[in-house]
C-alpha cells in the first residue's frame, strides 16, 4: 500500500490533486472544509466504538457460543481492516460525499448507485437506534437503580435521538467538537480501564487465563461447525461482537467533502481507526474475560461488563465505566446521524431521494443540511417505535445494524474487484502490491460473514431489508419511469491526467471527458 506525498500531476490551472476541489465531480463546495486528521479519525473511531459494541454484544456471545467467541475477534480484525483499505483506495479517487453511492454511481452505473445508497440509508436509519436503545435498555436503569421496561426504554431512547439531531442540524462545529472529546475520553478510558483490569487482577490472582477457551454452558459436540441451512454452529455466532461493533469506520469517507485532503486523511483515519480498536477491543475483551469467573451465570446479566468491572475494582469504578459507556454510545449515535444526514443531502444534491427539493438544501445561517437531518431523526423515531414493541428488540436491532453493513462491504468490494483496472487516478492512496492479498482476504471474509446470517435467529432483521428494500423499490420504479436510465445520469468525473495530457506540448486541446 501507498500513501503518496505528492500529487501524481498537477498545474495551477487544474482541479487539485489533492481532492479538495469538488469541480472535477460536477459539484460546488457547499460545506466548510474544516476537519484535520484527528476529526476524521475521530468519526471513524466514533462510529465504531468498542466500549459501545462489547457493551452491547458480549452478553450476547457469551450465551451463544462461550468465553472462547472472543478469539473471533482477530479474525474480524483482519477481514473489516481489508474492507477499510478498498474503500480507502476508492475514497482517495472519489473524496465525496455519499461514500458507496456515489462510487458505485460513477464506477457501474446510477441505478446500481441508487441501490447502494438506499441500502446505505437502511443500515444508517437502523443503526442510530441500535446504538442509543442500549444506554435506554441496559445502562441508564443499571446506573440510576430503576427497573427498565420496553416503554421507558423507548421514552429515553427517543429523547437520546433528538438531542443528536439537534446537534447535527445546528452546528457541525460543535457536533465534531462533542464526538472528538467523547473519542478522546473513550480512547483514555478504555486504555486506563484494560491496564487497571490487568494489574488489579494480577495482584489479586483473580486472572485465569484459561478461561479465555472454556465454552461455558454451550455443548461442545458440533462447537465448530457450519451447521445446516437454516443454522450455524455456536463459534461462528461469536463473530457477531466483532462484526456488529467494527462497522461504520467509512462514515470518515462520507465526510469526505468536509475534510481537508480527503484523498490522503480519511484513508489512512480509516484504516488506523479499525487496527487501533481491534488492538484495544482485544486486549479488554481478554481482560474482562480472564476475570469472569463463573462466564455461565455472567450470561444471563444484562449487563456483563460492568459486573465484571464493578467486582473487580469497586462500585465507583463500576459507575465510571458505565458513564464511560453513555458518553461513548451518545457519540457513536451522534456520529451515526451526521452520517445519515451527509447522505441522504448527497442523495437529495443528485435528485435522487424522495424530497430531494428540500432535502438538498443547506441551511443559509447554520451551513448545514438541516432539512436532511431532520428527516434521519424521523425515520429514527418511526423504527424505533417498530422495533421497539418487539421482546427482543435490542438483539433485532443490532442483527440488522450488523446484517446491513455487510450487504453493503461486499457490494463494495464487488465493485472494485470489477472496476480495478479501470479506476481513475488515485490521489493519495493505492493499494498496491498488496492489493490482491487484500481482496483475497476481503472477499473470504464478506461471503463468510454473510453465510452466517441464514441463522433463523435472524428473521426479524431480515423482514426489515425487505420491507426497507420494497419501499425503496417502488421509488426507484418511479424514477426510471418518469426520467428513464438517462435522468439518473451522474455529473461530470473529470479525468486530471487525460486533461493533463491532451493539453500538453504537441497535443490537440479537447473537453475534458466525463464518466456517467
Amino acid at each position: 500500500m501507498t500513501d503518496s506525498s505528492t500529487p501524481s500531476r498537477g498545474t495551477a490551472a487544474g482541479p487539485p490533486a489533492s481532492g479538495d476541489g469538488l469541480s472535477e465531480f460536477g459539484y460546488a463546495q457547499e460545506v466548510k472544509r474544516e476537519l484535520g486528521w484527528y476529526a476524521s479519525f475521530a468519526v471513524a473511531f466514533g462510529f465504531v466504538s468498542i466500549a459501545t459494541g462489547i457493551f452491547t454484544a458480549y452478553g450476547s456471545v457469551l450465551q451463544s457460543s462461550g468465553p472462547l467467541g472472543i478469539w473471533t475477534w482477530p479474525i474480524v480484525v483482519v477481514g473489516q481492516l481489508s474492507v477499510a483499505l478498498i474503500f480507502g483506495a476508492l475514497a482517495a479517487r472519489i473524496p465525496v460525499s455519499g461514500y458507496a453511492y456515489q462510487w458505485t454511481s460513477r464506477l457501474a452505473n446510477p441505478v446500481l448507485g441508487w441501490i447502494m445508497g438506499w441500502i446505505s440509508f437502511m443500515f444508517l436509519g437502523v443503526v442510530v437506534v441500535a446504538v442509543d436503545y442500549t444506554i435506554a435498555a441496559t445502562i441508564l436503569p443499571v446506573l440510576f437503580q430503576y427497573e427498565g421496561t420496553s416503554q421507558n426504554a423507548w421514552v429515553i431512547t427517543a429523547v437520546v435521538v433528538l438531542l443528536q439531531a439537534i446537534l447535527v442540524a445546528l452546528s457541525t462545529r460543535a457536533t465534531q467538537r462533542v464526538n472528538t472529546v467523547a473519542v478522546t475520553i473513550q480512547l483514555i478510558g478504555m486504555v486506563s480501564l484494560t491496564v487497571l483490569l490487568f494489574a488489579v487482577g494480577a495482584f489479586t490472582g483473580d486472572l485465569d487465563f484459561g478461561t479465555l477457551f472454556s465454552k461455558g454452558d454451550v455443548a461442545s459436540d458440533g462447537y465448530f461447525s457450519l451447521g445446516g441451512a437454516t443454522s450455524v454452529g455456536p463459534w461462528a455466532l461469536g463473530f457477531l461482537l466483532g462484526a456488529f461493533t467494527i462497522v461504520g469506520f467509512e462514515s470518515a469517507a462520507n465526510l469526505a467533502e468536509e475534510t481537508k485532503d480527503p484523498a490522503r486523511v480519511v484513508p489512512k483515519a480509516m484504516a488506523q481507526a479499525v487496527i487501533g480498536l481491534g488492538v484495544l477491543g482485544m486486549l479488554f475483551l481478554i481482560a474482562v474475560t480472564a476475570l469472569a469467573e463463573n462466564p455461565s451465570a455472567l450470561a444471563q446479566s444484562d449487563t456483563p461488563v460492568a459486573d465484571v468491572i464493578t467486582r473487580v475494582l469497586g462500585s465507583y469504578v463500576g459507575k465510571g465505566l458505565l458513564v464511560l459507556v453513555v458518553i461513548s454510545i451518545f457519540s457513536c449515535g451522534l456520529v451515526i446521524s451526521l452520517s445519515g444526514a451527509r447522505l441522504v443531502w448527497a442523495m437529495s444534491r443528485d435528485k435522487r431521494f424522495p424530497g430531494w427539493q428540500l432535502l438538498r438544501r443547506i441551511h443559509p445561517s447554520t451551513g448545514t443540511p438541516m432539512n436532511a437531518a431532520v428527516f434521519m431523526f424521523v425515520v429514527a423515531q418511526i423504527l424505533l417505535a417498530l422495533f421497539a414493541r418487539s421482546t427482543q428488540a435490542l438483539f433485532s436491532l443490532f442483527s440488522a445494524a450488523t446484517l446491513l453493513p455487510a450487504i453493503i462491504y461486499a457490494a463494495t468490494v464487488a465493485l472494485y474487484l470489477a472496476k480495478r483496472r479501470s479506476l481513475p487516478p488515485s490521489k493519495g492512496f493505492d493499494l498496491g502490491r498488496w492489493e490482491i492479498p487484500v481482496l483475497v482476504v476481503a472477499v473470504g471474509w464478506l461471503v463468510y460473514e454473510l453465510l452466517i446470517f441464514r441463522d433463523s435467529s435472524f428473521a426479524e432483521p431480515w423482514r426489515y431489508v425487505a420491507v426497507m428494500s420494497a419501499i425503496g423499490a417502488v421509488y426507484l420504479a418511479y424514477l426510471l419511469i418518469r426520467h428513464g436510465t438517462k435522468g439518473l445520469t451522474m455529473p461530470d468525473m473529470h479525468d486530471i491526467d487525460k486533461v493533463l495530457d491532451e493539453d500538453a506540448p504537441g497535443q490537440p486541446t479537447q473537453a475534458t471527458g466525463g464518466r456517467p
